[in-house]
């Protein structure tokens, strides 16, 4: 489940947690995460394509997040995984 990944997560590194983002229904090569200017970027875009009746139908979603990184934080030390 979920939760025994992150408590799992949490167990086995001795860091700070900032941030979990849920990104479900995205391949990890649709994420993207920036460290800059004190702060974590995160983008996710998804675009699916299908064959209808009526012909062509696109699905698109994108998720975007920006988290201020807390005083003191140095961005050259920031882990993330997707």
């Amino acid at each position: 489940s979920t939760q025994r990944r992150i408590n799992r997560m949490l167990n086995t590194h001795d860091h700070k947690l900032l941030a979990l983002m849920d990104v479900k229904g995205f391949d990890p090569d649709e994420v993207t995460v920036k460290v800059k200017d004190g702060k974590v970027k995160v983008l996710a875009e998804h675009e699916e394509e299908y064959n209808t009746l009526r012909g062509k139908e696109y699905n698109y979603k994108n998720i975007r997040k920006e988290i201020s990184l807390p005083p003191g934080v140095d961005e050259d030390e920031v882990m993330y995984s997707v």
